[in-house]
């Protein structure tokens, strides 16, 4: 079965052929390298796979090494993200300066976006580049984070976080003990949903260019259907990634696709965090 989600699809571990097999290059074919006899064949005739395909440079991928590739992106995030809070002025001063802030927000989101489109499509997953979206991603949050707290208090930040990894948690353990099986309905209707989503924020991006809005991402009204909608949609997107973790894993699939699960779970933890944020926003400022 094929992955509808673009950031699985480029791994050919993740999908299965007709037999319930991984799809590897060359899977279920005899290998060049050695002869139909007890002895071996001239090495001048030696294949080395089909063309094009990315080698297995590591041994298999486990849930340990999901475990830590996903701190070490979280990490980051978060490193990032305090870094981006302590440097960026204080907006308790009576004269505040956003341009700092802001500036922060816009490139970390256009760092983030960028790099995710480049990290979804990508066949070969780059640590590099998932660690740069991290980087990015947790410029974005620390100047988001810093604008809400300042506006909405503090409690909104930690109530995010803490709701955050609590979602983590309750989504897993709710995976594992009723044993959720996916179908391939359930991704076609999350991923149409995401872009859904992701159409949207870019028509009101462009649509606050020329200072007229829907309000879809506000606090408040529209805004908490949007956040509503966008926190459910997260936890079905974190379904997804422990699905294709759990078929990676079963599959066989090389070490260093661990990063490909790393990253789609740090896009749907910091889905689930933005959505969190406007709604505790939204009851802190009622």
């Amino acid at each position: 079965m094929q992955s509808n989600n673009p950031v699985f699809r480029r791994s050919e571990g993740f999908n299965k052929n007709a037999y319930g097999n991984a799809t590897y290059a060359g899977n279920g074919q005899a290998y060049s390298g050695y002869g139909s006899g007890s002895g071996y064949s001239d090495p001048s005739t030696w294949g080395t796979g089909t063309p094009g395909a990315p080698a297995r440079v590591g041994g298999p991928m486990t849930i340990d090494s999901v475990v830590q590739k996903t701190a070490i992106a979280l990490g980051v995030v978060i490193v990032t993200a305090l870094v981006t809070w302590i440097l960026t002025p204080s907006l308790d001063a009576a004269t505040v300066n956003l341009g700092p802030i802001m500036a922060a927000v816009t490139i970390g989101s256009l760092g983030a976006f960028a790099l995710s489109m480049v990290n979804s499509f990508k066949r070969v997953i780059s640590p590099a580049l998932v660690i740069a979206f991290a980087a990015f991603e947790g410029v974005a949050l620390g100047g988001i984070s810093k604008l809400f707290d300042a506006t909405y208090g503090g409690g909104v930040v930690s109530g995010a976080v803490i709701g955050t990894f609590a979602a983590f948690a309750g989504t897993l353990a709710a995976y594992k003990f009723f044993d959720i099986k996916v179908g391939s309905k359930f991704r076609t209707f999350v991923m149409a949903a995401v872009f859904g989503l992701i159409g949207l924020s870019l028509m009101e991006l462009v649509l606050s260019l020329f200072n007229a809005d829907l309000g879809l991402f506000a606090v408040s009204g529209l805004g908490m259907l949007t956040a509503v909608g966008g926190l459910v949609l997260g936890i079905f997107m974190l379904i997804l990634d422990f699905d294709f973790v759990e078929q990676g894993v079963r599959n066989g699939l090389d070490e260093q696709e661990s990063w490909r699960a790393a990253f789609a779970m740090t896009v749907s933890l910091v889905w689930i965090y933005t959505n969190l944020l406007r709604i505790l926003a939204f009851f802190s400022d009622n």
